[in-house]
């Protein structure tokens, strides 16, 4: 029941109850502006089968008045259904019982509240509006008049309609009659419509609509088509002096707002002598010609004319016609009507792109000029269908102009759509000849890049961001690498630190200038996707050597570059500990100082300082690493049961002898001739030491401080930093210490990207 009470008319309840029909519709609202102006009800309703929005006619033969009208319900159901035309109202279904008839057709609105609403408009606007309509009523009556062979008889402002293209259309068929039709009722009931003397030609009100039968089908619908006329110009006006006996012609004076160009055709119309009087078929043909003089050319003039019939035959036109119509539309769109913009030239222009009926570069910009005016609702079934099918083209110009135009339609793009649709067609842009398409492709995936799945962004895009990298233009490869800097934050964590370094420090080294600030500034945007330490271990590294650039462009940007991160690198090193704790052995009681007793901690501010800084170091540790020597020999040498300490070097097989010599206070020194020098360590100055060896024949049991008294084997005496510093020096002069291989990667957005932009 709950539905019996949305339908909104209590005849399709009634129907419904009693007949159990399934209805192809579903009642709204009943549109109140057309109520009582006929003997129909217009409903807005909606379409069962697909939800699609239509119109109902309801009638009602609910009392004595309205059953005396049924036959002309009926008449209409009959001539709708049979009568095809695109002007004439769409029939789509008809419910029929004894005592009611729905008929639903395509939705509409009744042209009444239609003129009123223009009223706002600037009278140019609207009056191109209003000839536009009374053109396709003319060609509707022509055909029904001439090929049809019949008599509309009911032609009024409550006859036409306003489709959802914003195009007239003509009803109001209850009593469309061909002479020659022994149903017909025009000639028989036509005194019964609503208000028909008002709207009736003179030779009618003489002689009843029976004089109709012996006229030209066309006679009575030319009087109706200039009352029209009136009554579109001038709403708020009654009826002209001319409908009232003794039919005055129409003055200069009652013309009203009718365009002059239409005003000597629209008193012909209303002429009292059926047959002088000027029929819709040549009202017609005097509106479209241009050669026969003043008041002709009214129709042939108007813009909305113009572009509906050049967009009918659009396929069929010269390539001159084409672009003469595109460039009437570019230059006009704003001035249509917003209907007529979104569903009439809107499909017309979409069938033409997507069957190439013009070049798309042309076309696609209009499309989407007029698609802003759609419904969001409906944007993707009017606009996007069809601008994705347009990815699976070959067409250069067409990939060219739908990537041109991305940015006024990727955001209505959904992720499935982008995925599965777009992606597969738009990757082949990488490696195409063209160097414009493989710039543009690069450029469109930022637009794109937040409806990608994570296959996509980590993977299959990266790989053709790499070749990219390679590219034999320039500008491609600097715009590939502000791509990857401004993809950066969206990668995963794994993909930014195998990614981001390599192909930023790939961009530093190309030769075109741009391309290495761009690589310097993806550095800086990315600052956030990088550790503390590949910042110091890679990123920095990677930088360092554009500081001396060539270009003093890349150069000042390098300093900006270093000062960002060292600033990261400063400010995360002050909260680090002074020490993770000791690293070396220290002998008790004894002290590692700087400069002879200054902390480890003192920091130097100069070369000079530095250097002398170290040296104290050395001086100082050296000495202090003797005098305890000194003091284990002395103890071995007074209790030789003492245990040696674990830290003291392995004891030699060599035995030591006393020399010819002492230094000091008695020790003995051995003569410089018997001890050959031995180099400690490989060095680039060749520095050597004195080995100590004895060469006499005793031995003394006390034993003094003897250098080399208890050397020991030289690869046992060289620390590992040495041998890291060795090898390290041992390195040939140009080879690269951080590995020759190329690094790739891609991505980044932020902080400082702002000032990077495409190039070129």
């Amino acid at each position: 029941m709950d539905y019996l009470r949305t339908l909104g008319s209590a005849a399709v309840s009634s129907l419904v109850q009693k007949s159990g029909l399934n209805l192809p519709f579903s009642l709204g609202s009943k549109v109140s502006s057309f109520e009582n102006r006929t003997i129909w009800s217009l409903y807005d309703a909606t379409k069962r089968d697909d939800s699609s929005p239509v119109s109902v006619f309801e009638f009602e033969a609910n009392t004595p008045a309205k059953r005396n009208v049924l036959p002309l319900a009926k008449n209409a159901v009959r001539k709708l259904r049979t009568i095809r035309h695109p002007d004439v109202l769409k029939f789509m279904d008809v419910v029929e019982t004894d005592t009611s008839i729905h008929i639903m057709t395509e939705r509409v609105r009744p042209l009444g509240p239609a003129i009123q609403e223009w009223q706002s408009k600037t009278a140019p606007e609207r009056e191109a509006w209003l000839v536009w309509g009374l053109h396709r009523v003319s060609v509707a009556l022509t055909f029904l008049n001439e090929s049809a062979s019949s008599t509309h008889g009911n032609v009024r402002v409550d006859s036409v309609f306003i489709s959802s293209s914003g195009e007239w259309k003509l009803g109001g068929f209850d009593v469309l009659s061909n002479p020659k039709d022994d149903a017909a009722v025009l000639y028989t009931l036509g005194g019964t419509l609503p208000d028909a003397t008002t709207y009736s030609a003179p030779e009618v009100k003489k002689g009843g609509y029976s004089a109709l039968k012996e006229l030209p089908p066309a006679a009575a619908d030319g009087y109706g088509l200039g009352l029209l006329i009136h009554f579109a110009f001038n709403a708020s006006h009654g009826l002209p002096a001319t409908a009232q006996s003794p039919h005055p012609p129409p003055t200069a004076a009652s013309r009203g707002a009718i365009p002059t160009s239409i005003f000597p055709a629209y008193k012909k119309l209303l002429n009292p002598n059926p047959k002088a009087r000027l029929t819709p078929a040549h009202f017609l043909e005097l509106g479209m010609s241009q050669t026969a003089g003043d008041g002709s050319g009214f129709f042939a003039n108007n813009q909305l004319v113009k572009v509906c019939a050049g967009l009918d035959n659009f396929n069929l036109a010269s390539e001159g016609e084409k672009a003469s119509l595109l460039k009437t539309l570019k230059d006009s769109a704003a001035s249509f009507p917003t209907e007529f913009a979104s569903y009439r030239v809107l499909p017309a222009l979409i069938s033409a792109l997507e069957f190439g009926g013009a070049s798309a570069a042309t076309i696609l910009p209009l499309v989407l000029q007029f698609g802003k005016n759609v419904p969001p609702d409906d944007y993707p079934n009017v606009i996007l269908t069809h601008l994705v099918k347009l990815y699976t083209s070959p067409d250069r110009g067409t990939r060219m102009a739908l990537l041109d135009h991305l940015l006024e339609y990727a955001d209505k793009l959904d992720k499935k759509t982008v995925v599965d649709k777009i992606w597969p067609n738009l990757q082949t842009g990488f490696t195409d000849t063209v160097a414009l398409i493989r710039e543009a492709t690069v450029k469109s995936i930022i637009l794109l890049s937040d409806k990608f799945n994570e296959r996509i962004m980590n993977n299959d895009l990266l790989r053709h961001l790499a070749r990219m990298q390679a590219d034999p233009e320039a500008s491609i490869r600097t715009n590939t690498c502000i791509l990857i800097g401004r993809l950066g934050p969206s990668l995963g964590y794994n993909t930014k630190r195998k990614v981001l370094v390599p192909a930023f420090a790939r961009a530093l080294k190309d030769p075109f200038v741009h391309a290495r600030v761009a690589g310097l500034m993806a550095f800086m945007a990315t600052l956030d996707c990088f550790d503390i330490e590949d910042i110091a271990t890679k990123v920095i590294p990677s930088m360092a050597f554009t500081m001396v650039d060539k270009e003093k462009l890349v150069r000042d940007q390098a300093f900006k570059a270093m000062e960002l991160f060292m600033k990261k690198l400063e400010e995360h090193a002050a909260t680090m500990p002074e020490t993770a704790g000791p690293e070396i052995e220290i002998i008790p009681g004894s002290s590692l100082t700087l400069n002879g007793g200054s902390s480890n901690n003192t920091l130097v501010n100069s070369a000079a300082g530095a250097a002398g800084a170290l040296a104290g170091w050395a001086i100082s540790s050296i000495g202090k690493k003797l005098a305890a020597g000194d003091l284990q020999s002395q103890m071995a040498s007074v209790g030789a049961s003492i245990d040696r300490p674990t830290s003291a070097p392995a004891p030699l097989n060599a035995k030591l002898a006393v020399g010819a010599g002492t230094v000091g206070s008695g020790i003995p020194t051995a003569s410089p001739a018997a001890f050959p020098l031995t180099p400690t360590f490989s060095s680039s100055g060749n520095v050597p030491t004195r080995s100590l060896t004895s060469t006499g024949g005793t031995t003394s049991k006390s034993k003094g401080m003897q250098l080399g008294a208890t050397k020991v084997p030289t690869s046992a005496s060289i620390p590992d930093w040495a041998e890291e510093a060795a090898a390290e020096i041992d390195t040939p002069r140009g080879s690269n210490p951080w590995g020759n291989d190329d690094l790739m990667d891609v991505n980044a957005d932020e902080d400082d990207w702002s000032e990077c932009s495409w190039y070129g």
